[in-house]
């Protein structure tokens, strides 16, 4: 690993931030980002959870199907060593190939109902979701790295946020297709469409995938044809840093998507219609955080964004401690409400989350420093759901009342990821981010937006 290792990253340069442009042909990553969003957001999201509990499904492999995708992430470590011989472009299409003919596999299984039990058809859906995953895992070593490449510093916040508001806007669009193509309890032959179509819009964000410019992934000084450092990697100061603070972030959200719609299907006794309506709304939240912060990153910088957003995350998590502990009744306008702010937490998290990783990791390791952030964060992020999952199922239908609210398997649950949240914030606050501005000044530029807004419609003395 080189030297100048521990150097402080680049930091943006304000009058090069407003005259730098995203690169020619990134285009073409918006609309891959569009329809891969249209593909994984079935195969990988609520659909597929409603799927598996028809098939009578327990928490704990909710959980297992939850955590599959980033447990097999730990397949980076092995592959990031390849990327210089293979290439970026050449590696991403060939994994992305590969998991769309499992997702055509997929389509079929809910045809085979009349010739298996609902628990071969199970474990036959758990078997191509591991060789999705797998490729998936191992691919997605190249995409980081690639971009990183490709985007320049100065304008990554706004890539990002742009990539973002595609897959939120497609991801929105999936949700409702779902919800006119489900109903309360859906037959096989409508899970059966909903991954055709998962399919389908996989084989078309291939085409924009190969119009990606291609990057030479940076000379690894013998990284490729030695032992690389894993561990003075991790003792990398501020990469450490993120490192934690991403663990807890996995532990917090990890199991959220698939156990919110387990509970709002068994316990709120919602449709599946209902459920896919509801998280849909997530993304039109997510979208409207995008829209905002999306030019004020670059600017503000990521940690009080990301701050902010941890600290949005626990008010949100005391929601549905209220709902799940029975001390409020489960509604359909509080339910929109509680979903859109997840989708505009999550968002912000998200996108400064990758943001800071780019700027934290310098250039030359670049491949491996990412393949361990990815192995590390998304280990705990598919261990999570796992561990959820065997803790709803072992505390069972026994309840416990104090002072009104009541301790319930899913109430457990989210007592649990309340607390992670307030870790996570603790640790947000440690991270290394010299240009970002202070929270403070984050909350400043909030209460000015409306008053602008105001001035506008309604200047003085007009």
């Amino acid at each position: 690993m080189p030297a100048n290792m521990g150097a402080p990253p680049h930091s943006p340069d304000p009058a090069s931030a407003r005259t730098e442009r995203l690169p020619r042909g990134i285009r073409a990553a918006f609309a891959f980002a569009t329809f891969n969003a249209l593909s994984f957001q079935i195969v990988l999201g609520s659909p597929m959870v409603l799927y598996a509990q028809s098939l009578g499904a327990g928490a704990t492999v909710l959980g297992i199907i939850a955590g599959m995708m980033p447990l097999l992430v730990i397949f980076q470590i092995p592959a990031a060593s390849h990327l210089e011989r293979i290439g970026y472009k050449r590696f991403v299409f060939a994994g992305w190939r590969t998991r769309v003919m499992f997702i055509f596999a997929m389509a079929v299984v809910p045809l085979t109902h009349s010739l298996f039990d609902a628990t071969t058809c199970l474990a036959l859906l758990l078997f191509l979701l591991f060789g999705f995953n797998l490729s998936r895992g191992i691919s997605s070593t190249a995409w980081l790295p690639w971009i990183t490449a490709l985007v320049p510093l100065e304008v990554r916040g706004k890539y990002l946020a742009r990539e973002a508001a595609c897959v939120h806007i497609a991801s929105c669009a999936t949700f409702l297709l779902a919800a006119l193509c489900l109903g309360r309890d859906s037959s096989a032959w409508q899970f059966s469409a909903l991954f055709t179509f998962s399919a389908v819009m996989g084989a078309i964000s291939l085409v924009f995938l190969r119009r990606i410019p291609d990057a030479t992934p940076p000379l690894q000084e013998g990284a490729s044809r030695g032992t690389v450092p894993w561990g003075a990697i991790a003792r990398f100061p501020p990469f450490r840093k993120l490192l934690l603070m991403n663990v807890a972030w996995s532990v917090a959200y990890g199991g959220l998507g698939a156990f919110t719609v387990a509970y709002l299907k068994t316990e709120a006794a919602m449709s599946e219609a209902g459920i896919m309506l509801v998280m849909g709304l997530a993304f039109l939240g997510g979208l409207a955080g995008l829209l905002y912060f999306g030019s004020r990153t670059d600017r503000l910088g990521s940690k009080p964004v990301v701050t902010m957003a941890l600290a949005a995350w626990v008010v949100i998590l005391c929601g549905w401690l209220l709902l799940s502990g029975r001390c409020l009744r489960t509604t359909l306008q509080l339910l929109i409400v509680i979903e859109l702010l997840m989708g505009f937490a999550y968002a912000l998290v998200n996108m400064n989350n990758t943001r800071l990783a780019m700027l934290t990791v310098p250039v030359m390791g670049r491949s491996h420093f990412f393949a361990l952030y990815s192995v590390v964060t998304n280990l705990t992020l598919g261990l999570a759901p796992v561990l959820w999952g065997m803790l709803i199922d072992t505390f069972g239908a026994r309840t416990h009342l104090f002072w009104g609210w009541e301790l319930n398997r899913f109430s457990l649950f989210f007592l649990g990821a309340t607390v992670m949240f307030l870790v996570t914030l603790l640790l947000c606050r440690r991270l290394d981010e010299p240009q970002a501005r202070d929270v403070n000044e984050l909350i400043r530029e909030l209460l000015r937006s409306p008053q602008r807004l105001w001035l506008r419609l309604f200047p003085r003395g007009g």
